[in-house]
């Protein structure tokens, strides 16, 4: 499997525009941590492109993400992707047990709540936004309010990186894609 295929098949079962910019957010950010951890960059991108492919598909959890887990399965995709898939959801039960899936869980929620930071930017560009910008919106409950705070904070401390020093990594990870991502 490659990303390619990756592709392929998030596009296949994805049609909205917003969860797809999700998921290459959350691919450009795994990326990113794998060359900082010294993780394999394909196999990380892949795990953040897929890791909400079966969303529209399977909307309540724990069905998402345990039918998209077993749809890979069937395409043959490597059981630490499907378990790093799995852990991003808690509803699930499968412990985060590798760096992998710990950034898969770190960089999701803040993926999302980077975009949202993003677009009330008057440029709306990532360029712009600051982890202050982020650290002042996530103790507004009323700004991005499905986004679960908890997961943003606990994602961090799981990782093992202060929060603030995760959310510049991440912010940075956007910029250096911010085009492809129309951030």
């Amino acid at each position: 499997m490659d990303r390619k295929d990756a592709l392929q098949l998030m596009e296949e079962y994805t049609g909205s525009g917003s969860l797809r910019k999700h998921m290459h957010c959350v691919e450009t950010a795994m990326r990113a941590y794998a060359l900082k951890f010294g993780g394999d960059a394909e196999l990380w991108g892949m795990t953040g492109l897929l890791h909400d492919f079966d969303y529209e598909r399977f909307p309540t959890t724990p069905d998402h993400p345990v039918q998209g887990s077993l749809i890979l399965e069937s395409l043959g995709y490597p059981e630490e992707l499907r378990r790093a898939i799995l852990g991003h959801a808690d509803e699930t039960g499968v412990p985060r047990e590798t760096l992998m899936a710990k950034a898969l869980f770190a960089c999701d929620e803040l993926c999302g709540f980077i975009v949202a930071c993003t677009l009330v930017k008057p440029d709306k560009s990532v360029a712009s936004v600051e982890v202050t910008t982020v650290m002042k919106k996530m103790k507004d409950k009323g700004f991005a309010r499905n986004v679960r705070r908890e997961d943003i904070i606990n994602g961090a401390a799981e990782l093992g990186v202060p929060l603030e020093e995760h959310i510049a990594f991440v912010i940075a990870a956007l910029r250096t894609n911010a085009s492809t991502l129309g951030l």
